[in-house]
C-alpha cells in the first residue's frame, strides 16, 4: 500500500501541474469586426408616426475558433463615436442573429433618448458590436438614418381636467378625471366656462401638463376659454398629440311607438344628463304595449359641424328588463340612426308611472350607462 501511494503523489502532482499550465496559456477566440452593413441604406427616413418597423443587417463576423458570435447594435446621435451610445440593443434571436427589427414605437423611444423634440425630424447614427463571451469587436463602420418623431407623448395612467374654467376650479384636489377609452386615447364630458383649464396627470403640483393648441396638444401650458358656458366633449389622442373638442348641444330620449322624443335631459355636472318628474305611458298595439327607447346627442364640432349621435344597446332587439336584470344591461354603447334596432325596453312598472332618468358618462362607471328610476 505504501509503495503505490509513493507513485501516485508523484503522478498527481505532475498533472496537477500540467492543468496549471495549461490554464495559463489559455486564450480567448479572436472575434472579426463587422466589415459591411447591408440595411437601411445610408440616409434611409424613418417617419414613425406611421404603423411599421426598420431592419437592420449587417454582414455575419467570425471567430477564430469558429465559434457562435453574438451581435450588440449600437445607436448613437449624429457625430458621436459610440463612447457613449444612447442605446445598445442584442440582434434578433437574443443576440445570435446577423439581424435586427425595430418597431417604429422602439425608434421612437431611441429618437426621444437622442433629444429629439416631438415633430421634430433629426440624424442618428448606428454600428454592430460582436462578441465571444467577454471578448468584444467593434466595428469601424456606421450609417446614419434620419427620424421623425409623432406628435404625441406616453400615455399617462391617468388625465385629469383643472382651471378656472372647470367644474372643478382651480382646486386641484377637485380636478375631473378623463375616461381612458383605448390604449392612447382619453375622452371627457364636462361643462367649461370662461377661464382657463390644462390637461395634469396626477392631482398634485408636480404633474406634468398639456394644453390645447388647433388640433394638437402640447406640454406645459394652459387653454383660455373665451365662449360662454357650455357642456363639451374633450377627446385626446397621446399617440399622435391630437386632440378635439365638441359641444354636446342636446341629449333627448327617443320613444320609436310614438316616433317622438317625449323629453330631453339636462346636464347637471360631472358627465351626467338627468330628466327628472317624467310621467312616460307605453303605446297600445294589437300584440301589447310597446315599450321601447334610447337616446339622441345632438354634436357639434370645432368646425361649426352639427351631427347626431345615437346612443343604445349593444344588443339589436332585447327583452323586458324586470328586477334581475344585471346592471350592463343598461350600458349605453354608439349605434346608428335606425328607428328601431338597439333599442332598450323599459321596466313593466314604468307604463303609467312618473320616473327619473339619469345617463352617465364618466369615470364613476366600468362603462357609460343611464338608471331609470320609478317614482
Amino acid at each position: 500500500m505504501r509503495s503505490i501511494i509513493q507513485y501516485t503523489a508523484p503522478l498527481f502532482l505532475l498533472l496537477l501541474l500540467l492543468g496549471c499550465e495549461e490554464e495559463e496559456t489559455f486564450t480567448l477566440a479572436e472575434i472579426s469586426p463587422v466589415e459591411t452593413l447591408y440595411a437601411p441604406e445610408e440616409g434611409r427616413f424613418f417617419d414613425l408616426g406611421a404603423q411599421g418597423s426598420a431592419a437592420f443587417e449587417w454582414q455575419a463576423a467570425k471567430a477564430s475558433d469558429n465559434g457562435v458570435v453574438l451581435y450588440d447594435v449600437a445607436f448613437d446621435v449624429e457625430g458621436g463615436d459610440f463612447s457613449n451610445p444612447i442605446y445598445v440593443v442584442a440582434s434578433d434571436g437574443r443576440g445570435f442573429e446577423n439581424r435586427l427589427t425595430l418597431s417604429f414605437t422602439e425608434l421612437n423611444q431611441i429618437a426621444t433618448l437622442a433629444g429629439v423634440e416631438a415633430e421634430d425630424q433629426a440624424t442618428l447614427q448606428w454600428t454592430v458590436w460582436s462578441s465571444k463571451g467577454i471578448n468584444v469587436t467593434k466595428s469601424g463602420l456606421t450609417r446614419s438614418f434620419a427620424v421623425r418623431r409623432p406628435g404625441g407623448f406616453p400615455t399617462p395612467d391617468q388625465l385629469f381636467l383643472t382651471g378656472s374654467a372647470t367644474e372643478g376650479g382651480e382646486e386641484i384636489a377637485e380636478a375631473r378625471a378623463f375616461t381612458k377609452t383605448g390604449a392612447t386615447t382619453y375622452e371627457i364630458y364636462t361643462s367649461l366656462k370662461p377661464g382657463t383649464y390644462r390637461f395634469i396627470t396626477r392631482r398634485d403640483d408636480t404633474a406634468e401638463s398639456f394644453y390645447i393648441d388647433g388640433v394638437k396638444f402640447r406640454a406645459d401650458g394652459e387653454t383660455t376659454q373665451t365662449d360662454d358656458e357650455q357642456v363639451y366633449r374633450i377627446r385626446l389622442d397621446f399617440s399622435d398629440g391630437t386632440v378635439s373638442t365638441s359641444t354636446i348641444d342636446k341629449v333627448e330620449l327617443w320613444f320609436p311607438p310614438r316616433g317622438e322624443f317625449p323629453f330631453a335631459l339636462n346636464y347637471s355636472g360631472n358627465g351626467t344628463w338627468v330628466a327628472d318628474d317624467q310621467p312616460f305611458e307605453f303605446k297600445e298595439e294589437s300584440w301589447g304595449r310597446d315599450e321601447r327607447y334610447k337616446f339622441r346627442f345632438t354634436v357639434t364640432d370645432s368646425d361649426g359641424n352639427t351631427t347626431e349621435e345615437w346612443y343604445g344597446s349593444r344588443n339589436g332587439d332585447n327583452a323586458r328588463p324586470d328586477g334581475n336584470t344585471p346592471a350592463d344591461f343598461y350600458e349605453l354603447v354608439p349605434v346608428t340612426d335606425d328607428y328601431w334596432a338597439n333599442s332598450f325596453k323599459f321596466r313593466t312598472e314604468v307604463d303609467m308611472a312618473t320616473i327619473d332618468v339619469r345617463i352617465i358618462f364618466n369615470d364613476s362607471v366600468p362603462e357609460y350607462t343611464h338608471v331609470v328610476t320609478v317614482q
